[in-house]
């Protein structure tokens, strides 16, 4: 069913369709920033390929569960893919949340595109009412050093909410917006 995902969804400059497999050439040069590794909880010794293989599997795992999940966003003046955003049910303590979750080519920062495809996810979560429990509240999950992605989270209206555990030694900061929130800036 794929319900969360933003196929055939458009903003002004971005397109949304499924991550397909013929997109794995295109994002494989995303591997090569071995300082977001801690970022997405990659794992350093694996190779570029190996990593990108899985990225790819995880993602695709996701449509086939109906967990939500990244969808390639599309440069719609040149048709090429810039990144990857969408919405992907969590496990965050124990309890099923909705994320904004997103991740952009480097060569593609800096031009508002995570922020924009951001904002209409999370406006996508919102106005979509699959289940009132994920859309009570919606949330980016952000590495405590991931300034750039922070301050995404930041321009889509979140809030700091706290800081969870991750892998390792990694620790996350939990950006959101309610529902109410949300209605009062529309």
């Amino acid at each position: 069913m794929m319900k969360y995902l933003l196929t055939n969804q458009e903003t002004e400059r971005l397109s949304f369709r499924p991550v397909d497999k013929a997109d794995f050439d295109t994002w494989l040069p995303f591997f090569k920033m071995k300082n977001i590794y801690k970022y997405l909880w990659l794992d350093e010794t694996k190779s570029e390929q190996e990593l990108c293989e899985f990225w790819f599997e995880k993602c695709l795992a996701r449509y086939e569960e109906d967990r939500g999940g990244l969808n390639a966003v599309i440069l719609k003046s040149t048709g090429e893919m810039v990144g990857k955003c969408g919405l992907l049910v969590q496990d965050i303590e124990e309890e099923k949340r909705l994320e904004v979750g997103y991740s952009f080519l480097p060569q593609h920062w800096h031009k508002g595109y995570a922020t924009e495809a951001a904002i209409f996810a999370k406006n996508f979560g919102f106005i979509n009412e699959y289940d009132k429990h994920f859309n009570s509240n919606i949330l980016s999950m952000v590495h405590v050093e991931n300034e750039g992605s922070a301050k995404v989270a930041r321009n889509n209206s979140m809030k700091f909410e706290k800081q969870v555990p991750g892998l390792g030694q990694n620790v996350f900061d939990i950006f959101s917006i309610t529902r109410k929130e949300w209605e009062v800036a529309q």
